[in-house]
């Protein structure tokens, strides 16, 4: 029997955790007088980033998190965007910071993760965030919600498989090592693998984090695997 796992109600869960978190610090600090405040950076236009970045921007105003959008032209050189991040680190009225990926080619995207500042770096995609995966309970955003699913289902991942669809080395790398602290045996494939179908049809858990509809094919899911897609896709009217 399939189970449907109800996204938008862990959502709402995690949303109304973020307000009281919010109001509380609010309440007990007497210095804080705004509101938390995210820095988003997106370079270029492209369409799935900019749908990522506008449903992060309404979602942080939710629950109480104002937002500033910083744009840089695929034509700029690395140096304007890596004098962005110098700056928005040393900005007290920066809180957070997020940089949509991938960035467009061309950028060194390692080199601009490691430059942010690691205490600002929303995603945790940092290498010293990186390094202390699994030593702390702040996880990277979307491990979180892997591990919320798996309570919100009930679901023992322990010794079990996984396939995760990505086209990000520094996602790909966050999930499989979380995932292996569970104790899930991990294939880390992308979306452009000719193995991809032979990989995703052999696992008890199969995420996919790429956006692509119609990528995996009911023929490509074993029988009762859990099925995350934290992918989004905008179709055309």
């Amino acid at each position: 029997m399939v189970k449907i796992i109800d996204g938008k109600k862990i959502a709402e869960k995690i949303k109304d955790e973020i307000v009281a978190e919010i109001l509380l610090y609010n309440n007990n600090d007497a210095n804080a007088a705004r509101r938390p405040t995210l820095a988003i950076v997106l370079v270029g236009e492209r369409p799935d980033s900019v749908l990522y970045v506008s449903l992060k921007e309404k979602e942080a105003k939710k629950v109480g998190i104002d937002t500033n959008l910083y744009k840089i032209s695929t034509s700029a050189p690395q140096s304007d965007l890596e004098d962005m991040i110098k700056f928005l680190n040393i900005d007290e009225g920066t809180d957070g910071i997020l940089l949509q990926l991938p960035l467009p080619e061309g950028f060194d995207t390692d080199k601009i993760i490691t430059l942010m500042d690691p205490t600002k770096d929303v995603d945790r995609f940092h290498p010293e965030n990186l390094k202390n995966l699994g030593k702390d309970d702040i996880l990277p955003p979307l491990c979180q919600v892997v591990s919320e699913v798996f309570e919100d289902a009930n679901y023992d991942p322990e010794g079990k498989s996984a396939c995760v669809v990505v086209n990000s080395d520094v996602l790909g790398e966050s999930l499989s090592r979380i995932l292996a602290d569970r104790g899930v045996l991990t294939k880390v494939v992308s979306s452009k693998d000719d193995d991809l179908a032979e990989n995703s049809s052999k696992a008890d858990i199969l995420i996919s984090a790429v956006g692509e509809p119609g990528l995996i094919k009911s023929e490509h899911v074993k029988k009762d695997a859990l099925i995350i897609d934290i992918g989004i896709t905008k179709k055309d009217d």
